[in-house]
């Protein structure tokens, strides 16, 4: 039984807020205000913190609740370092977050207890959904499995959630002569006790507990789904313009939306932009509506999947148009990226109003195709720094020779430390790692690193960013804890490469020295691929974040569709331009409130 467990069915009934049924509390009076202050307890693991300001920018994304750090405030969520009780105090709740619960679905669990929430096996029509094995339940955890009645409780409306990251796996509190759930529908046996994130159910079930449907920190999701354009305009003053189809001449001949097999219930469509015919240098222009930024901190992250199968010299430029006020209709455009081939992200800092500009601009050479986009995600966010996509992942998986190692490119943080990324292949199950590199800063660095969070992740690759329930796991060079401890000859993991690590030769011709990998040996099974869109056309992907803050870079990839993330932080020595399509007069929408 794994540990994180623990850290989440140590719930007695006596110290939740009020017992009943998972997330419906019936007396609103006593439900939170948003944004919620809480303080985080000085007895926290370094690991723990950083997980729990993930946990909330999930709900941020997905939700209308936002978290605050306390200033006076008089009730306030205090999160400890206990032994994994919800607890109630004279001015709030006491949340723990022990020892080996600091992954991102157990801190949203215990975070969704203190906003309202119970079990989901807990509500009075669970009947319908599952049996509860009495007998192979341990003496005296029985009131762990309590239901509460229909009088005392309500489910918002919401349909009983198998994957409700409030559920208990089928083991729970097992005595060891079985099972102590058993699902009525078979096939979600080993989906009940998911430990991803929070589900879109638990996220409806919260948003109608709190009587609201914003979000704090998204911005817009188009997959062109039924040939919608999500409010996005076109302009062309060529004979190239965005056409929205469901296959192009030259590819792709099929949606991103619906993968793996292309063959969704509807069409599925995509903006493509033909480079077949027209003149170098002709363009034409695909525009998101004006929006406002929700957040102080003004940090967004633009990811879409796009397709290339014209010349390589054709260009896919991303421009951002900022605007002064809502009373600006002209606003400033400033050039994010320019995509010929080769993947990378970049960094920039958008202002409060603004839009996305995708610009297609036809190359010098012969073109048989064009440019693809799909699946377009905006969110006030920051994007992960580094992104490895992995053709045909499962049959590598599974071929590959035991042990072998995929890397990324070398990368840098912010900080100045070089570092690597990458994934180990066990056939039946496979790892992510960081490994620091030698790099050009290591004389003016400090050693061992301190006070870094790698956080790995397998994307769930839905289309919406905010039905997207992922894989990740987070470590911390936290030199006071032993797993960040001693490596070898009284030296640490996480120490200079130069002086503990491995030489090897790189492409350039250059002596690195690499330190040992550091990360999760077992991160996941080639069973857990199958489930939610962890493949996608054959593709998984994985994202890496190594902060404090780092230049952010994509890892190159050869695949068909490719995902593509914009970061916004800052970037000087941005280019102006006021592309001719707004000078003819093209209308633009109010921005978004």
């Amino acid at each position: 039984m794994k540990i994180y467990n623990f850290c989440i069915f140590m719930l007695p009934n006596t110290f939740i807020l009020k017992p009943t049924q998972r997330s419906a509390i019936n007396d609103r009076d006593i439900l939170w205000t948003s944004p919620v202050p809480y303080v985080l307890g000085k007895d926290l693991e370094m690991n723990a913190k950083g997980v729990i300001l993930k946990a909330h920018d999930q709900f941020r994304l997905k939700s209308c609740i936002d978290f605050k750090p306390r200033d006076s405030e008089e009730y306030y969520i205090s999160v400890k370092k206990l032994n994994g009780y919800v607890l109630l105090f004279n001015n709030g709740q006491n949340l723990s977050i022990g020892t080996n619960c600091d992954e991102i679905s157990t801190v949203e669990h215990e975070f969704l207890h203190a906003l309202g929430f119970y079990h989901e096996q807990s509500r009075y029509d669970r009947d319908d959904y599952l049996t509860i094995a009495f007998e192979n339940i341990k003496e005296g955890r029985e009131n762990n499995f309590r239901k509460v009645s229909e009088e005392e409780s309500t489910t918002n409306g919401v349909q009983y959630d198998y994957w409700s990251v409030m559920h208990y796996g089928k083991n729970a509190f097992s005595n060891g002569k079985g099972s102590t759930m058993i699902t009525k529908d078979p096939k979600f046996e080993d989906v009940i006790g998911q430990r991803l994130e929070v589900s879109p159910s638990d996220v409806l079930e919260l948003n109608r507990l709190y009587k609201c449907n914003s979000t704090i920190a998204f911005q817009m999701h188009c997959s062109f789904s039924n040939g919608t354009m999500c409010q996005m305009n076109r302009c062309s003053q060529s004979v190239i313009s965005w056409e929205m189809v469901t296959k192009a001449y030259g590819g792709p001949n099929f949606d991103h939306t619906n993968l793996p097999s292309g063959n969704g219930q509807d069409d599925g469509y995509f903006m493509h932009a033909s480079t077949a015919s027209g003149q170098k240098g002709d363009s034409a222009w695909l525009e998101t509506h004006r929006m406002t930024a929700k957040r102080e901190c003004h940090i967004q992250c633009l990811q879409f999947y796009f397709y290339h199968s014209g010349n390589g010299s054709d260009e896919l430029n991303i421009w951002i148009r900022e605007f002064e006020d809502e009373w600006d209709s002209r606003g400033t455009l400033r050039l994010m990226e320019q995509i010929t081939g080769n993947v990378k992200l970049y960094d920039y800092m958008l202002s409060s109003h603004f839009q996305v500009e995708f610009e297609i601009r036809k190359g010098a050479g012969n073109s048989s195709g064009g440019f693809s986009i799909d699946d377009i995600n905006l969110s006030e966010t920051e994007c992960p720094h580094v992104t490895m996509q992995i053709n045909d992942f499962e049959n590598v998986l599974n071929t590959s020779e035991y042990g072998t190692t995929l890397y990324s490119q070398r990368q840098y943080s912010s900080g100045g430390y070089a570092y690597a990324v990458g994934t180990v292949l066990f056939n039946t199950h496979f790892g992510l790692f960081v490994q620091l590199l030698s790099g050009k800063y290591d004389d003016k660095l400090e050693w061992p690193l301190p006070q870094r969070q790698v956080t790995f992740q397998m994307l769930d690759q839905n289309p919406n960013i905010q039905l997207q329930m992922s894989k990740q796991r987070s470590i911390t060079s936290d030199l006071s804890v032993s797993e960040s401890g001693k490596f070898q000859n009284d030296t640490f993991l996480w120490d200079n490469p130069r002086e503990i690590g491995t030489p090897y030769v790189d492409e350039n011709n250059e002596t690195i020295y690499a330190g040992p990998l550091i990360g999760r040996t077992f991160f996941a099974t080639a069973e857990e691929l199958k489930v939610r869109d962890f493949l996608k056309g054959g593709s998984a992907v994985f994202v890496f974040r190594f902060e404090g803050r780092l230049i952010k870079k994509n890892v190159s990839a050869k695949m068909d569709w490719t995902l593509f993330r914009v970061l916004s932080i800052l970037l000087a020595k941005i280019n102006v331009f006021i592309h001719k399509c707004v000078l003819i007069g093209v209308k633009l929408p109010l921005p978004m409130i």
